[in-house]
C-alpha cells in the first residue's frame, strides 16, 4: 500500500481538531482568546452626548446601565465629554458623578464646538487608545449612531447597535438586540477585541436614581487638531420647527393604534381617548405603512422606544417588533378580539373585545371620572 493510500490516524486528527477548535470560534476561524495587550483594558465608559447646553437624557440612562455592568466586573465607570470653549463640560461632569460615574475624561478644543464626525472620532479614539476601557457605550441617537460606527471602524473592534439589554457573561459584554426584522432577539459578544462597543436607544433603560453625595475626578487630554484638518464645516444651526410636535419617547400616557382598527377612520377613536387623557398617540408599523398615522408616531424596533406610565394598545397584536419598543411601560392595557394575541402575554391588563366598541366606552368612562374630580376640586 502506498503512503497516500494509508488510512489516516483518526485519534491524532481528532486531537488536532479539538486543539484548533479551542482557539477558533464559528466558521470564521477567528481566535476567541483575548490577546495579552488587550487584557489591560479595564473600566466601563459612557459617551456623554450634549448639544446646545443640554445633555441628552440617554447619557444618564446609559450611566445607570454602566454602573450595573461595572459593579459586576469590579471596575470603575467613566464619562467622556468632548466639546468646545463655550460648553459647560465641568458642569456636565458633576451631573455624571450624581448618576454613577467615578471619573470623567474631558477633551476641550475649538474644533469640538458643535458635533462633527471627524474631530469627535479622533478625540474619542485617542482617549480610548490612551486610557483603554473594556466597554464603551453610546446612545443610539443621530449623533451616537454616526459616531459609534466611525469609532468602532477606526479602532478595529466590534459594535452592537440598538441594544435592548446589556449584561456581563464572564468578562464579556453580552449585548442583546432584535434581529431578522425584529422577529428574534440575539445576544452578541465581542470576545477577542477591545473595547466592546454598544449603542442603546433612548428610554430603553430606566433613568438611574440621583446620588448628590457622589463626586469624582476629571482627566483632561488635548485633541491636537486644527480647523484646516477638517473637511466639514459648521455654517449655521437651523432648528426643526416641528421637532416637538410629537414627543412619544417622553410621554406619560400613550394610546396606540394597531391594524386591528381596520381602517384610518377608526383611528379617530384613539385620538378621542388620547385627548381625554392628555396622552400622545402611537402606532404600529402596519398602521404607519398603511398611511393611517405619521411615521413619527411609530412605536417599536423601527420606531420609537417608550416608557410611559400608562400604555393603551388598541388592536395591537403584540409582535416582537412592537414589543421591544414598549414593554418597559409601567402599566400596559391591551384591547384585542383575539384572546391568544401575543400582547396578552406581557400586558398587565387585557380586554378581549372589539376596539371600536371598547375605545368609546373607555373614553366616556375616563371623561366622566375626570369631570367628577374637577368638580370636587372646584
Amino acid at each position: 500500500m502506498s503512503e497516500a493510500a494509508k488510512p489516516a490516524n483518526v485519534p491524532q486528527m481528532a486531537a488536532a481538531a479539538a486543539a484548533g477548535a479551542a482557539k477558533t470560534a464559528g466558521r470564521s476561524g477567528r481566535s476567541t482568546e483575548l490577546p495579552e495587550h488587550l487584557k489591560v483594558y479595564k473600566g466601563v465608559w459612557v459617551f456623554i452626548e450634549h448639544d446646545r447646553g443640554q445633555v441628552h437624557s440617554v447619557s444618564w440612562e446609559l450611566m445607570g446601565e454602566a454602573r450595573k455592568l461595572a459593579d459586576k466586573l469590579g471596575v470603575d465607570v467613566s464619562g467622556v465629554l468632548l466639546g468646545g470653549p463655550a460648553d459647560k463640560l465641568e458642569d456636565y461632569a458633576k451631573e455624571a458623578y450624581v448618576y454613577g460615574a467615578d471619573h470623567c475624561y474631558l477633551m476641550r478644543d475649538p474644533v469640538l464646538q458643535g458635533y462633527r464626525n471627524e474631530p469627535f472620532t479622533k478625540g474619542l479614539t485617542d482617549l480610548v487608545n490612551q486610557y483603554q476601557p473594556e466597554i464603551l457605550l453610546l446612545g443610539a441617537t443621530t449623533m451616537g449612531r454616526d459616531l459609534a460606527g466611525s469609532v468602532a471602524t477606526t479602532l478595529g473592534t466590534g459594535l452592537t447597535a440598538d441594544c435592548t439589554e446589556l449584561n456581563i457573561d464572564g468578562r464579556a459584554l453580552a449585548a442583546t438586540r432584535p434581529t431578522f426584522g425584529g422577529s428574534l432577539l440575539c445576544t452578541i459578544m465581542t470576545l477577542a477585541y477591545r473595547p466592546q462597543m454598544a449603542t442603546m436607544r433612548p428610554r430603553t433603560a430606566a433613568m438611574p436614581a440621583r446620588d448628590e453625595s457622589r463626586s469624582g475626578d476629571i482627566i483632561t487630554m488635548d485633541l491636537g487638531m486644527i480647523e484646516t484638518d477638517i473637511v466639514t464645516k459648521l455654517l449655521a444651526f437651523i432648528p426643526d420647527a416641528t421637532s416637538n410636535n410629537i414627543n412619544l419617547a417622553y410621554a406619560d400616557i400613550i394610546v396606540t393604534a394597531g391594524k386591528g382598527l381596520k381602517n384610518a377612520d377608526n383611528c379617530k377613536l384613539v385620538w378621542d381617548l388620547a385627548r381625554v387623557l392628555g396622552a400622545e398617540v402611537g402606532a404600529t408599523r402596519a398602521v404607519t405603512q398603511a398611511g393611517w398615522l405619521e411615521a413619527e408616531r411609530q412605536v417599536g424596533q423601527t420606531g420609537k422606544t417608550v416608557r410611559p406610565k400608562l400604555y393603551i394598545a388598541a388592536g395591537v397584536s403584540g409582535a416582537i417588533q412592537h414589543r421591544v419598543g414598549m414593554e418597559a411601560s409601567d402599566v400596559i392595557v391591551a384591547i384585542n378580539t383575539d384572546p391568544n394575541a401575543p400582547i396578552f402575554d406581557f400586558a398587565h391588563h387585557g380586554i378581549v373585545g372589539n376596539a371600536m366598541q371598547v375605545l368609546p366606552a373607555l373614553t366616556a368612562a375616563f371623561r366622566s371620572h375626570l369631570d367628577k374630580r374637577i368638580r370636587r376640586v372646584a
